[in-house]
């Protein structure tokens, strides 16, 4: 990303002059306050939208000069709302690669931790996902759409709060996706759950659409500023959520 700018209405900036270089094979991470940049950003690399000013390059080329079927080839995107259409489950997921065969698909199901919920199904991986993926909840929406991106298997791998919808029970199988997901991948997560992003390369933290502060975890933590602020916040809650817990048990 170089000198990258973005604006919705051609007026405000939601996004300033963001220059960042992600080394292939690296795991990035984008926090920050809520309306920060953080997804615009990650969106921009997907090319949801062109930046106002500046570009972005992968390979040294600039998106806006790669066909959009091949960035697309290039770029998985999931996020926390991963759309579902009415067919089978079997199909939804073959949408990573519609030229996957019925063992690939299978694979990547079990890779992503769907088999056990969905060989609960009445009709198994036949069974329709309903209008809009309604027949499942959050986090097998999320799962489906997991096992989507690692049939699809581009190189370059954007999760925008991919693990929002896990609660405690599939939080470990959400996890444990994701660890087959982001195996060799160049990856950018986006991730409210700081606990999940400590062991990341770099992480760059955004606020009001400007990046104030990048650094590993170690570092980050222990300065004061921005993410200490936010990683003290999410400590507190924790151990809050773990003593009701305890004080109910």
């Amino acid at each position: 990303m170089e000198h990258v700018t973005f604006s919705y209405t051609g007026k405000e900036n939601v996004i300033h002059d963001i220059n960042l270089a992600i080394p292939e094979g690296a795991f990035y991470a984008l926090v920050g306050p809520s309306g920060g940049g953080k997804s615009t950003l990650a969106r921009l690399v997907a090319r949801f939208w062109d930046p106002t000013e500046g570009a972005i390059r992968i390979g040294g080329v600039n998106i806006k000069d790669i066909p959009l079927t091949e960035l697309a080839d290039q770029v998985s995107f999931v996020t926390q709302d991963n759309f579902l259409f009415n067919c089978s489950i079997l199909e939804n997921i073959r949408l990573g690669n519609p030229q996957a065969t019925d063992e690939q698909v299978l694979e990547a199901a079990r890779k992503a931790q769907c088999n056990e919920f969905i060989n609960k199904l009445e009709q198994g991986y036949q069974s329709s996902a309903g209008e809009a993926g309604d027949r499942l909840s959050g986090g097998e929406r999320q799962r489906i759409a997991i096992a989507r991106a690692i049939l699809k298997n581009a190189p370059i791998l954007v999760l925008d709060e991919a693990t929002a919808f896990a609660d405690p029970e599939n939080e470990y199988k959400m996890q444990q996706a994701l660890k087959s997901l982001i195996k060799d991948k160049t990856v950018i997560i986006i991730a409210h759950r700081l606990s999940s992003i400590v062991s990341s390369d770099r992480i760059i933290v955004l606020k009001d659409g400007r990046a104030v502060q990048c650094g590993r975890h170690e570092e980050l933590s222990s300065q004061e500023g921005v993410y200490k602020k936010m990683w003290n916040a999410y400590t507190s809650a924790f151990r809050w959520q773990l003593n009701v817990k305890q004080e109910k048990e």
